[in-house]
């Protein structure tokens, strides 16, 4: 009775092996290369716009402050040379100091500000990708899909089916 219950149990065995080939050739894989999808969603070139005119601002901002930093240098040179008490040129120094000061903790916030607002604009954008991706992978009833834009060294575009035109679908873009 044991060796019966063993050789169907063999069977079973046997019969499973032979189906996990078959429903692993049934799994979909998929590739995309999310860097061509970024560089022309809309959302792109609105965050692009938007950081330059940040940009801008900041450049603009910065501009006017050193052009004052320089106006209260030559302001300075011309009182060293015009003899004023001493107690003036200290004090003008020091206004001089100061406003470097203030230039280079401005030049450091403006730098910090811009990458973090890079940063968010980026994010969002990726989170909206990353939800048409999500999509196209339940739609399609993909296993996975591998990005080509994330350093994956080998993606067989023969065995992988491309969703590349699928995400721009979902992401209402048209196909270039």
């Amino acid at each position: 009775m044991f060796n019966i219950k063993l050789v169907k149990m063999k069977k079973i065995l046997i019969f499973i092996m032979l189906l996990a080939p078959m429903s692993m050739l049934a799994q979909k894989f998929g590739y995309v290369n999310s860097a061509d999808i970024v560089q022309i969603m809309p959302e792109y070139a609105q965050a692009q716009k938007k950081i330059q005119d940040l940009e801008k601002t900041y450049t603009d901002d910065f501009n006017a402050m050193r052009t004052e930093l320089e106006k209260k240098g030559s302001e300075f040179e011309k009182l060293q040379q015009d003899s004023v008490p001493e107690n003036i040129l200290k004090r003008r120094y020091e206004e001089i100091m100061q406003l470097q000061q203030r230039l280079e903790q401005y030049r450091q916030e403006v730098a910090a500000n811009l990458a973090k607002a890079e940063n968010d604009e980026m994010m969002n954008i990726q989170t909206k990708l990353r939800n048409a991706l999500d999509a196209v992978g339940r739609d399609g009833g993909f296993v996975a899909i591998f990005d080509l834009a994330g350093g994956m060294p080998y993606v067989s575009t023969t065995l992988c089916e491309d969703v590349t035109a699928k995400v721009k679908a979902k992401l209402g873009i048209q196909a270039k």
